[in-house]
C-alpha cells in the first residue's frame, strides 16, 4: 500500500471503480449532472458515513475545509450541500443498490470459509427487519402510523460474516413477512425466522424451493403429533417431534409434516417452539441455529449506532434510499478491508479509527493493526474534526 496516499484513497482502492461505472451507465447516473459525477457524489456520501457527519452543511464544511487535499481523494470541484442534495434527489438510488450488490458478491466469497460453530455445510441466513423513526411532516410517503412517519430495512443477512446479502427498504406500514416474496431463494440453505414470519403459504414456497427453514412458533398452532423423538434434556431440548398442522386454513397452505423442536434456553429462561422442514440434523443443531438468529439483531443495533441511516440528508424516497444503500456499501467495504489485510480489530473499532485517521499518509494495514492505536475503543464516535489541518 502507497504510504504517500491518505487513509481514505487507500479505503477507496479496494472498490473496484469500474463496476461501479457500470452500474452508472445501466442507470443512467450521468444524465443532465456530469459537471457533478456519480463517483464524486458516492465518495461525498461514504465520506459522511466514515467521519460520522450530521448533515449536507456539514459535509460541505469539512470537504471545504482541506480543497487541497479534495484531488487526492478522488473528488474534482467544489462540494456544495445543494448540489449534493439534487444528486441524492434525483440520480437513481439502485446504482448505489447494484454497486452494494457487486461489494456483497466479494465479501461473501471472502468470508465463506467463516465457520458458524455448528456442523453445517450449507449457507445459513437469518431473516428480519427493524424500523427507522421518521417525522411525517418531512417523510410524507414514509406512511407507518396516523401521526409518525417511518422506513423499513428488510435484511437477509449471511451468518457466515455478518454480511447483509439482501436489503428491500419499504415503508413502515409494510409488513415483515412480505419480504419473503423478494428474498432469493437457494436450495439447500437455512433461513432463520422470528414469529413474525410465520405464514403458512409462504413457508410451503421455501420447501417447495428445495430451502430450509427454522422459525419460531405459536403455543395456540393446531397440530397432530405424527412421531416423538428422544431428547437430552440437560441440553435444554425438551421435545422433538414430527407433526402435521390442522387448522382448516394452516393444513391446506402447508400439507405437508413440519418438525417441532421445544428447547429451554437457560440464559434467557424463555421456552422456545421451533418449526422446521428439516428433519435430518440433530435437534439441538436447529435449537443453536435458531440462537443464532441473535446476529442479525447485533447487526441492526450495529449500524444503527456506527453507520449514519437514522438522520437523513434528504427527505425524498430517492434520497433516503441512496444514503442507507452508501451506509450499506460502507459497513460492507470495512469488512472486505478487515479481511483482505487480516485485521484482528472489530470493524466497530476499525470504524472509529478511520473516522478519526482518515486524512493521514500511513499505510493502512499498519494504521489498523492492533499495535498502532492506543484505546481505541474509548475513542469517540463524533468528533468535531476527524483530521489535522
Amino acid at each position: 500500500m502507497n504510504a504517500g496516499k491518505m487513509v481514505f484513497s487507500q479505503l477507496m482502492e479496494f472498490i473496484p471503480a469500474h463496476e461501479f461505472q457500470r452500474c452508472v451507465v445501466r442507470h443512467g447516473g450521468h444524465y443532465k449532472m456530469q459537471s457533478f459525477t456519480c463517483w464524486t457524489q458516492f465518495l461525498a456520501m461514504a465520506f459522511a458515513q466514515l467521519t460520522y457527519r450530521e448533515s449536507l452543511r456539514d459535509i460541505e464544511a469539512c470537504l471545504h475545509a482541506i480543497p487541497q487535499r479534495l484531488y487526492h481523494m478522488g473528488i474534482r470541484g467544489r462540494v456544495a450541500r445543494s448540489t449534493l442534495a439534487d444528486a441524492n434527489e434525483n440520480r437513481d438510488w439502485r446504482i448505489f443498490e447494484e454497486f452494494g450488490q457487486v461489494l456483497i458478491r466479494q465479501a461473501r466469497d471472502l468470508y465463506a470459509g467463516e465457520s458458524l460453530g455448528l456442523e453445517l455445510d450449507h449457507a445459513a441466513y437469518a431473516l428480519d427487519a427493524t424500523t427507522i423513526d421518521l417525522c411525517l411532516s418531512l417523510f410524507p410517503w414514509a406512511r407507518f402510523r396516523r401521526h409518525k412517519g417511518a422506513v423499513k430495512l428488510h435484511t437477509l443477512l449471511d451468518l457466515r460474516g455478518s454480511i447483509p446479502c439482501f436489503v428491500h427498504i419499504t415503508d413502515g406500514k409494510t409488513g415483515d413477512v412480505t419480504a419473503l416474496d423478494e428474498v432469493p431463494l437457494e436450495p439447500g440453505a437455512f433461513y432463520i425466522m422470528d414469529r413474525a414470519y410465520i405464514d403458512f403459504l409462504r413457508l410451503h414456497t421455501l420447501t417447495q424451493s428445495l430451502a430450509f427453514f427454522v422459525v419460531r412458533g405459536k403455543r395456540n398452532h393446531d397440530y397432530s403429533r405424527r412421531h416423538s423423538r428422544p431428547v437430552d434434556r440437560t441440553t435444554g431440548l425438551r421435545s422433538d417431534q414430527s407433526i402435521l398442522l390442522r387448522g382448516p386454513k394452516s393444513s391446506r397452505l402447508y400439507p405437508e409434516p413440519l418438525r417441532r423442536v421445544t428447547f429451554f434456553d437457560e440464559e434467557s429462561h424463555k421456552r422456545f417452539i421451533l418449526l422446521t422442514n428439516n428433519f435430518t440434523l440433530p435437534a439441538l443443531t436447529i435449537a443453536q441455529l435458531y440462537k443464532s438468529r441473535w446476529t442479525i439483531e447485533l447487526f441492526f443495533k450495529w449500524i444503527k449506532q456506527n453507520l449514519r441511516i437514522k438522520a437523513f440528508y434528504g427527505t425524498s424516497e430517492n434520497a433516503v434510499k441512496t444514503q442507507v444503500w452508501v451506509a450499506i456499501t460502507t459497513y460492507v467495504l470495512v469488512a472486505i478491508v478487515k479481511k483482505r489485510l487480516d485485521i484482528g480489530l472489530s470493524l466497530q473499532t476499525m470504524l472509529q479509527i478511520i473516522s478519526m485517521s482518515i486524512f493521514e499518509k500511513v499505510p493502512i494495514h499498519e494504521l489498523l493493526s492492533e499495535n498502532h492505536h492506543v484505546n481505541a475503543e474509548s475513542t469517540s464516535c463524533n468528533p468535531l474534526l476527524p483530521f489535522n489541518l
